[in-house]
């Protein structure tokens, strides 16, 4: 980044602590930083504390507000993935749709040469052609490159990424020793429009004079075990709140919209061999080319990941780019709505999203 010296750079300001800190790097590092806050029509202090970053580190702040694209894009999006019985992940879908489109309009506009964010995760270029490779951050522990799968050559060839060869434990070090230790330490996965985390009461709300209709929770041989109180209120792999009275724990398998019906099963009942993923978008499209390939796959944030492989498959009415996953080992809880991601080491090749998870046998 060196040869960047005189280069501007236009940062996300979130008003939390990674992207302050962030900002501070470049600024330190001698580029001509510039902030922008996205205002997404959910008011929080978020605005106040990131005028105050500004401020401190004396950069111009610009405020855009895309409150009808949020609502559209991510808002419904995430409703009404609840509502067909999928589990969705707005931050994926906020990261294209809004976080680094706005970015890239707003640099655009006034001929800034860079975005950047705060996001634990890393940018190579190794000077090919599609050669931009997004990497994990060196941080394992708190390495986002999950969230942005869906980012392509285009936007990466203008990515920065301040934070991404640097630990958390040292970002609050440098938040400390720059002020800024009453920041928030909001987490990507924390639903930044449903502050309370209670995103049942947030769609029921939003969906006034929607009618949520109770059914059955049933076995998987068809015996009613209990009753749900509409299909927005289970995800696959839920153990709690399922209100169902039984020596062993039951977890949700499958959400069965057509029938209104939750079923359930055992620990045991929950493993799956490989999964279905349409709309798969690949960091460089060389890789779609190879074919058969050998990944790690991670099927929500938090999880380890699986050796797997995967098959390139033919698109249907419902999605194109499919591929099908085989995992080395069976893997709990695939849930319909979720992101699979593909790594191979460090390199994250691409992604997409479940369709359904493929039984064992």
């Amino acid at each position: 980044m060196d040869n960047m010296k005189t280069k501007s750079m236009l940062i996300g300001i979130s008003g939390g602590v990674d992207s302050a800190v962030a900002a501070s790097i470049l600024k330190e590092k001698g580029f001509h930083v510039e902030g922008l806050y996205i205002y997404n029509g959910f008011p929080t202090r978020a605005e106040e504390d990131a005028v105050n970053v500004a401020k401190r580190l004396s950069i111009p702040l610009h405020r855009i507000d895309i409150s009808e694209s949020f609502k559209k894009d991510i808002v419904d999006y995430f409703v009404s993935e609840y509502l067909a019985a999928r589990t969705p992940n707005p931050c994926i879908v906020c990261n294209k749709k809004i976080k680094f489109k706005y970015l890239l309009e707003a640099a655009e506009e006034r001929g800034i040469d860079y975005i950047a964010t705060g996001h634990y995760a890393r940018v190579e270029n190794t000077c090919g052609e599609n050669g931009f490779r997004l990497k994990r951050g060196i941080d394992k522990q708190k390495d986002q490159s999950y969230f942005l799968f869906e980012l392509g050559q285009k936007e990466l060839s203008r990515i920065i990424f301040p934070n991404g060869n640097k630990t958390k434990e040292e970002i609050k070090n440098k938040s400390r020793n720059l002020g800024f230790g009453s920041l928030s330490e909001m987490e990507s996965q924390e639903i930044c429009f449903i502050p309370d985390n209670n995103y049942r009461g947030f769609i029921e709300n939003y969906t006034k004079g929607a009618i949520f209709h109770p059914g059955n929770i049933a076995d998987r041989k068809g015996n009613v075990v209990g009753r749900h109180r509409g299909i927005h209120s289970v995800t696959i792999g839920q153990r709690r709140g399922l209100n169902i009275a039984s020596e062993r724990p039951y977890y949700v398998l499958e959400i069965a919209r057509d029938k209104n019906e939750v079923i359930v099963g055992r620990e045991e009942d929950q493993f799956f061999g490989g999964l279905i993923a349409g709309n798969v978008s690949w960091i460089s499209p060389d890789y779609a080319a190879a074919g058969n390939l050998k990944v790690t796959t991670h099927i929500r944030y938090r999880h380890r990941g699986v050796e797997s492989e995967i098959k390139i498959l033919p698109s249907n009415k419902q999605s194109e780019n499919r591929v099908s996953i085989k995992f080395d080992k069976p893997q709990k809880a695939v849930a319909p709505g979720q992101a699979a991601v593909f790594y191979r080491g460090d390199i994250l090749v691409g992604g997409g999203w479940i369709e359904k998870g493929v039984h064992l046998g």
